[in-house]
């Protein structure tokens, strides 16, 4: 048993050790911090993009590095898991993305005709400005990828250079493929597009990329308004994807 002295020494030590050892861990984090927050990245566009997520109490759904709500997916790597293209359709309108789920609100500011086009334009790219600086962050691994996660759900992974995708609209590269897949790459919401020009015809397949819930009203492929030039590109494109 320690006497009265000993254990007064014994107390007062320890203290001393952890609060050097508190001290000297504070100084390293605070040494590390510009360079793991990407501080000198900081842009005017970052920091509005931020204003616009505390604003609107995005995190009221969505976590952020670890904080917020779990009802709508966190965020922290979104730009890792979904393109800038894919994203920029999302925030116009997120239910037409996904016609009868998805539960996201579409805010007004994102809206071209409720602000301008060139303001709607500014406050998607300011908080896709701000997800990016988010996700550069060393946040040490997390969050971790799922352990269940499919092979091909990253719409956003490396193109072989001998897929066909190569040839591929950048549309169909950067949103298409968020739901589907060709060659293995792409998302499993709808189905894999390999042959699909074996399955339909021309007429058929323009009519359903144009309009999907015009050829089938409960369907959950959303009608992104393709048309024109746009529409013909990524129409030439299916086209060629045949099992032969």
């Amino acid at each position: 048993m320690l006497t009265k002295s000993a254990a007064k020494a014994f107390f007062l030590g320890g203290t001393a050790l952890c609060s050097i050892a508190f001290v000297l861990l504070s100084m390293d984090t605070l040494a590390q911090f510009p360079e793991r927050s990407n501080q000198d990245e900081m842009t005017e566009s970052v920091v509005r993009g931020h204003m616009i997520w505390n604003k609107n109490n995005c995190m009221g759904c969505h976590t952020l590095l670890g904080e917020g709500a779990y009802y709508a997916p966190e965020l922290t790597q979104v730009v890792k898991r979904r393109s800038d293209v894919w994203l920029t359709e999302f925030l116009k309108d997120p239910e037409r993305m996904f016609p009868g789920r998805r539960k996201m609100v579409k805010y007004d500011f994102y809206d071209a005709d409720e602000v301008g086009a060139e303001e709607a334009k500014k406050n998607i790219d300011d908080t896709l400005a701000f997800f990016h600086w988010v996700a550069r962050i060393d946040t040490n691994g997390f969050p971790a990828e799922p352990d269940m996660a499919p092979a091909n759900a990253l719409a956003t992974a490396p193109i072989a250079a001998n897929s066909i995708l190569n040839a591929a609209p950048e549309y169909v590269k950067s949103v298409c493929i968020g739901c589907h897949s060709i060659e293995g790459q792409g998302g499993t919401v709808g189905p894999a597009l390999d042959g699909v020009a074996d399955r339909f015809d021309a007429e058929y397949l323009r009519k359903w990329v144009a309009d999907p819930l015009s050829v089938k009203p409960d369907t959950t492929m959303p009608n992104l308004g393709l048309k024109g030039e746009q529409l013909d590109d990524i129409l030439n494109f299916l086209g060629t994807l045949k099992e032969n």
